[in-house]
């Protein structure tokens, strides 16, 4: 894990709101359907004025702390947000300093591995400390990278 400043950016797709303890449910479970939706082929042709061809996951408007509701976007980064495609959102993601986790390997058993570790970092109250307001998942042909952002007096000389 490195401590990186994560730019800012502005992402549109499709919205849930959930909870960990609802996703851990199958019958209940929403990330399911809005992965379906984004991976369909061109399910993002249609947004003007993307960045690049990598999908990203926003999940902010946290509640509390991992164990709170909090909203995921997954989506396209996009250089205005002008015109909304309809069913759509847009969410701007501010530039923070983040932990940055690379996550290489079969997903999504990977990715679900990294955030269990997020989880198990978090409840052991090591540093840095997740601010939990806007953590982005950049999914890309390699794997994914996670930007989780930390609270802002982090500094890594006290860590130690």
């Amino acid at each position: 894990m490195v401590i990186v400043d994560r730019p800012e950016l502005l992402v549109v797709g499709h919205a849930v709101r959930t909870t960990n303890a609802a996703e851990a449910d199958p019958a209940r479970a929403q990330l399911p359907g809005l992965w379906s939706r984004a991976g369909v082929p061109g399910a993002f042709a249609h947004v003007p004025g993307r960045v690049d061809e990598n999908l990203y996951a926003v999940l902010t408007d946290y509640e509390s702390d991992h164990n709170g509701a909090y909203t995921q976007v997954v989506g396209v980064a996009v250089h205005t947000a002008t015109r909304l495609p309809e069913g759509m959102v847009a969410v701007r993601v501010p530039g923070v300093p983040a932990m940055h986790l690379e996550v290489r390997g079969p997903m999504p058993q990977t990715l679900v591995e990294a955030w269990q570790y997020l989880v198990k970092h978090t409840e052991s109250g090591a540093a840095p400390a997740r601010a939990f307001t806007t953590d982005v998942e950049v999914h890309h042909p390699a794997g994914a990278d996670l930007f989780i952002a930390i609270l802002p007096n982090y500094s890594p000389e006290a860590a130690e």
